[in-house]
């Protein structure tokens, strides 16, 4: 647990973006270790929707547009953050969406000597975000299992509940696989077609028809806003 701690720490130190929690230090007292983050006067996206239900529609896309950026400052620094869910991102009192939790990130250049892979973990992730292809095989997944776990985090925010919200851990991992999700537009009638398009875009099952980068998900959502 102390290994893997050390792991998130050193995964998060190596970022600087306006758009993920920023740590600043790491130590110990004793047998208590600790990472020093930034602190943020907000509340993560599940709690936001907990309590009003769906956002409206341009709120929602400017919170998906800032998360892809954290994103893509992420991947760009070879890290796969792999636990990607509305409870990971963080809305400050300036509508700032800071993503945070990085215990389970993937870094690219270690993925041999994976600390998950040493320890025999083969899914990891939250069940009703998770990539199709990343609970099959989490230590293969790149950024693209990040922006599908964001399609679901976007539809979450829409429809206030995960894509696939019935069901054991097992049945809904498989519905990732083999089943679409109620439509958006069932759910909110509103929903502008062009916005409901990228949702569907982001969580489709193969890796190769998702949007390819976290950047070009960003420009497609600042172009809609």
């Amino acid at each position: 647990y102390v290994e893997r701690f050390r792991l998130e720490a050193r995964a998060v130190a190596r970022l600087d973006d306006p758009n993920i929690v920023r740590a600043y230090d790491i130590d110990n007292e004793g047998n208590i270790h600790y990472i020093v983050m930034e602190y943020v006067n907000g509340d993560d996206l599940h709690q936001i929707i907990s309590k009003i239900g769906g956002l409206d529609f341009s709120t929602a896309a400017d919170y998906i547009a800032q998360a892809a950026l954290g994103l893509q400052h992420a991947h760009e620094q070879g890290l796969v953050h792999r636990d990607i869910k509305p409870a990971n991102f963080i809305v400050d009192q300036s509508q700032t969406v800071k993503m945070l939790d990085l215990g389970l990130a993937k870094l690219v250049e270690d993925d041999i000597t994976s600390l998950t892979l040493a320890n025999d973990e083969n899914v990891l992730g939250t069940a009703d975000y998770l990539a199709p292809e990343q609970a099959l095989n989490s230590h293969g997944a790149d950024a693209r299992a990040d922006i599908y776990s964001l399609g679901c985090t976007f539809y979450f925010v829409l429809a206030g509940r995960p894509p696939f919200s019935e069901g054991t851990i097992s049945e809904r991992l498989l519905k990732h696989q083999s089943e679409q999700p109620e439509s958006l537009f069932v759910l909110r009638s509103d929903l502008p077609p062009s916005l409901g398009r990228i949702c569907e875009r982001m969580m489709a099952k193969k890796p190769e028809d998702r949007y390819q980068t976290a950047g070009e998900l960003a420009t497609v959502l600042s172009d809609w806003l």
